[in-house]
């Protein structure tokens, strides 16, 4: 890959903070229990996890948004929550971030929010505890998702997918603001098997490698099984471009009639992947509002997830610290 200078990058990260992102997806809340172990439980051959703190974080698509947000760039999210806590707390904490960013969320009274509890010890996930219901919302919740899209796409200048199949992304929704999103501006998403037929037209498709691999029923996870992965998902959906994420080895991005190119990470050190994909697809979101090419998107995109998979838990990246990345 052509290597970004500092200047250009900096250009790009400059432009962003005038840029708005609109993200459909499932909200969720990551809970994260900190501790030390010392002993095993005499119950049973388990762990006993000292507490020492807890903190709470955004995760899925309101992940997406707080990693723009950190990026300088303004951001909405549609998403679901429940009526309880974890969804107040959800609220609370994006308004945290921005102050309207909580505007477009629709309260579902029949689920409750997605709640991820994780504890971790001496930096070690332990266990992870998951609250959430994975059917489909239900007509009514649709409708509403679809009208408050059709409203706040108007002001977008990039649209973001971001499938947890937690319900929240459907089939119908998909059908209804793709084409309109893609008629405006680029639209990237972050995908779930459920959904993969119904994921057109869009610009950027980011599978992780192990996504990739299941929606083609290809097994060879080396650089030519995933060449050949991103060929079918392209002919598949007729998608501009294929990213697919590949954890420590950094990214394989494919575009229309180009030969592949491959980035090695650009982390020192993989602590926690948790969330990374969230940097990945809201860096790549952002730069391409703010006019970056996808090769240059890409880019930009590997060293901000070098920066978050350096950091235990959820974790964004800020512009200074992308910046910093290019000296």
């Amino acid at each position: 890959m052509p290597q970004l200078t500092k200047q250009r990058a900096g250009e790009i990260i400059r432009a962003m903070s005038d840029r708005r992102i609109l993200v459909l997806g499932d909200v969720m809340l990551d809970e994260f229990v900190w501790g030390d172990v010392t002993r095993i439980s005499p119950e049973a051959p388990v762990p006993v996890v000292d507490i020492r703190r807890e903190s709470v974080h955004l995760g899925g698509a309101a992940n997406v948004l707080a990693n723009v947000v950190a990026l300088g760039g303004g951001c909405a999210v549609v998403g679901v929550v429940g009526n309880d806590s974890a969804g107040e707390r959800i609220k609370t904490t994006l308004r945290e971030v921005s102050s309207q960013a909580d505007e477009y969320l629709a309260v579902d009274e029949q689920r409750p929010t997605t709640t991820k509890t994780r504890i971790i010890a001496h930096s070690q996930l332990v266990v992870r505890a998951d609250r959430e219901n994975r059917k489909p919302v239900n007509g009514k919740v649709e409708q509403r998702i679809i009208e408050i899209l059709k409203e706040a796409i108007q002001s977008a200048d990039a649209f973001v997918v971001s499938d947890y199949d937690k319900g929240v992304v459907t089939p119908s929704i998909l059908g209804e603001i793709l084409k309109l999103a893609y008629e405006k501006v680029p639209v990237l998403i972050d995908p779930k098997i459920r959904n993969f037929s119904y994921y057109r037209p869009a610009s950027l498709i980011t599978p992780n490698h192990f996504e990739a691999l299941r929606m083609t029923n290809l097994e060879q996870d080396s650089d030519d099984g995933l060449h050949q992965a991103a060929c079918l998902i392209q002919e598949k959906l007729d998608c501009d471009a294929v990213l697919i994420t590949r954890g420590e080895r950094g990214i394989m991005l494919l575009e229309r009639r180009q030969d592949p190119v491959f980035v090695e990470t650009a982390a020192r050190e993989v602590y926690d992947v948790t969330g990374a994909g969230d940097t990945v697809i809201a860096t790549l979101a952002a730069a391409m509002a703010a006019g970056a090419s996808t090769l240059e998107a890409a880019n930009l995109a590997n060293h901000a997830a070098g920066i978050v998979v350096g950091k235990v838990g959820t974790a964004t990246a800020s512009a200074e610290e992308l910046l910093a990345t290019f000296e």
